[in-house]
């Protein structure tokens, strides 16, 4: 059970710590170079969802090494949705907090919306594609192991002589 908490933990701070980064980031950039917005919001976001599908990928294969049969794996959905939660509000905090720092643009946002709008994006953010990751993690390793989660499930089909007259 400790071990569970530090592994949500240890998302959700490198998680949040990571979207934190790069919003400042971003606003550092789009404070001098305010036409580059586009391309820089989308590096930005493909560089947090590479991120989070990898630590999900690698989550879903170490599971399926631990326990080859599907139906006695962790519970990698709630350690991840935990994580979103507490990386989304955290995040959103530290922002609406740093966005006080001078030179620093976050983009103004009040408590509220950090702590609504913006943590429950970010709870997407990293919910989902962390469940794909673990998903397609699961699936390598499976196909790595030579079993499958259809060949574990269904009962085994016998085979009836064959009737001669």
């Amino acid at each position: 059970m400790v071990f569970d908490m530090n592994a949500w933990v240890l998302r959700a701070i490198a998680l949040g710590a990571l979207v934190v980064l790069l919003r400042a980031a971003l606003g550092f950039a789009m404070v001098y170079w305010p036409t580059n917005g586009p391309w820089m919001r989308a590096l930005c976001l493909v560089v947090l969802l590479a991120a989070i599908l990898l630590w999900g990928l690698f989550d879903g294969r170490k599971d399926r090494a631990l326990h080859i049969d599907p139906e006695h794996g962790s519970d990698l959905t709630m350690r991840w949705l935990k994580a979103a939660i507490a990386a989304g509000l955290g995040s959103g905090l530290i922002a609406w907090l740093l966005d006080f720092v001078p030179r620093l643009d976050l983009g103004d946002n009040g408590l509220l919306f950090e702590l609504t709008a913006a943590a429950s994006s970010i709870v997407l953010i990293i919910f989902l594609p962390a469940l794909l990751g673990v998903a397609l993690g699961r699936w390598i390793a499976g196909r790595k192991n030579g079993t499958s989660a259809a060949a574990e499930t269904d009962p085994p089909t016998q085979q009836l002589p064959a009737v001669t007259a």
